[in-house]
């Protein structure tokens, strides 16, 4: 699993990680450190530092098969992505207010 994957998982199932293992991910997905940079940081070895991100970072894939919050999402912003593409020269009222719907849905969902 690369980092930036990870990433988006840590946003979404973080709160349900130890504090430990929020912590190490933070460093590594957040603040894109490496492993011997969090182990210098954290004072334990670099070993460590991989096992426990790599362990925190299969939880998280189990969380995501479970629940697939993170694949739920990515489904909504695209559709509403793509509802939003086919409306923008849309004329009229009614698709302005469409254009506008969608606008402020994809903006929040993306908060």
């Amino acid at each position: 699993m690369d980092r930036i994957e990870t990433g988006w998982l840590y946003d979404f199932y973080g709160p349900l990680l130890t504090p430990r293992q929020r912590a190490l991910l933070s460093l590594y997905c957040e603040e894109d450190l490496s492993f011997a940079e969090i182990a210098a940081r954290e004072g334990i070895s670099r070993q460590g530092v991989c096992d426990a991100v790599h362990r925190a970072a299969r939880q998280l894939m189990g969380y995501e098969a479970q629940l697939g919050l993170l694949a739920r999402y990515r489904r909504l912003t695209q559709g509403l992505t793509q509802s939003l593409d086919m409306l923008r020269d849309a004329p009229g009222e009614q698709a302005q207010r469409a254009r506008a719907l969608l606008t402020r849905l994809l903006s929040e969902e993306e908060e």
